[in-house]
């Protein structure tokens, strides 16, 4: 894709806080972040959508996604247990998908979210 900004951050035609590189992926800090932890996987190849994929991709998939609690570990939002059990910490990952499913930026991109509690919204609980 000639336009793709994704494109132009993984071929390093635009600056971009790197935090990760491999060959098929690279991993970088949003600009506009959620959370005090918020960081874009994305494969180096274009791909449109997590609805372009196809079997084909799992092996990227799997890459991507296991990527997401090395990097968690890295930036201090891992979860942990305290001597009791209890976790602690932790991190949130997400796939945009379209327009409905949110998606800004037509590349591939998984989020890894996380940090301290008050970019946290709880969901109503129900009784």
């Amino acid at each position: 894709m000639d336009n793709c900004l994704f494109c132009k951050i993984a071929q390093k035609q635009i600056p971009s806080s790197i935090v990760y590189e491999d060959e098929e992926l690279m991993v970088f800090k949003d600009i506009r972040p959620a959370a005090p932890v918020h960081l874009l996987v994305i494969p180096k190849t274009h791909i449109t959508t997590l609805s372009d994929c196809t079997a084909g991709h799992a092996p990227l998939l799997g890459r991507m996604l296991a990527l997401a609690p090395r990097l968690a570990e890295e930036h201090g939002c891992a979860v942990s247990f305290n001597d009791d059990g209890e976790p602690s910490g932790g991190y949130k990952t997400l796939i945009n998908s379209g327009p409905d499913g949110g998606q800004e930026i037509y590349h591939l991109h998984l989020h890894v979210i996380g940090g301290p509690h008050p970019w946290r919204v709880e969901p109503p609980r129900h009784g």
